[in-house]
């Protein structure tokens, strides 16, 4: 069981390396240091020991051949359409299914977090209660936690307000179960609205964090590891 946890070590060992020539005061370099590491995992993930059976499997443990992909993804929107659907109908959550069988997951940060905090609002706890759910029960792919702002305040600030706030995401679905291994945290601060930012209706939509599911393809699995990029 040991050697099941030496890629981790090797992940751990090799960021700081990836991440020597980014300057300490650069904003983005926690957005680059989970990029390192997603990528990183997205390489060793091949020797990973599949802890329910004991064998080595495939390049990435719990990879889908391409065929089972959507039926799988089917299931998994289907599963967060009826656990969330409360959410859904308060127009606090968005669950959309992107070309590439994707599901992109829009929290609204007006009730999930405080304005200017990162700390999760304890009303939405249940919420993300059984979203987490559902990534445990799903657990063929990589949940990737993108926090964005509006652009109040200066680029550098919204920068690691996103940040935190997708680092708070994660940390409280890994407290729910789900494997830390499967999840990327990043921020993009101020870089993608979603509307303009000259309206206060437009700004609260780009005050947001989005969790995309990406399924882990057999033969395709560095792109799981892979930023989400969508407009």
């Amino acid at each position: 069981m040991k050697n099941a946890r030496r890629p981790l070590l090797w992940v751990l060992l090799a960021t700081p390396l990836l991440l020597g020539g980014c300057a300490t005061h650069d904003p983005n370099r926690a957005a680059k240091t989970g990029a390192a590491i997603g990528a990183i995992a997205g390489a060793v993930t091949g020797h990973q020991l599949d802890r329910s059976s004991g064998r080595y499997v495939g390049a990435v443990v719990g990879a889908m051949t391409g065929a089972a992909v959507g039926n799988y993804m089917d299931k998994q929107q289907q599963a967060f359409n009826q656990a969330l659907a409360e959410e859904q109908r308060r127009n606090q959550m968005q669950v959309e299914r992107l070309a590439d069988d994707t599901l992109r997951l829009s929290l609204d940060s007006e009730v999930s977090f405080d304005f200017d905090r990162h700390t999760i609002k304890p009303a939405f706890h249940n919420s993300l209660d059984r979203l987490a759910e559902v990534l445990v029960r799903y657990d063929r792919t990589i949940v990737h936690i993108v926090g964005h702002t509006d652009s109040i305040g200066s680029e550098a600030y919204n920068q690691r307000l996103s940040e935190q706030r997708a680092l708070r995401v994660r940390d409280y679905l890994w407290r729910q179960g789900v494997d830390p291994e499967r999840m990327v945290a990043e921020g993009r601060g101020e870089l993608e609205p979603r509307d303009t930012n000259a309206t206060e209706a437009g700004r609260q939509l780009n005050r947001r964090v989005e969790i995309y599911v990406k399924p882990i393809i057999e033969g395709r699995e560095r792109e799981a590891y892979q930023s989400p990029r969508y407009r």
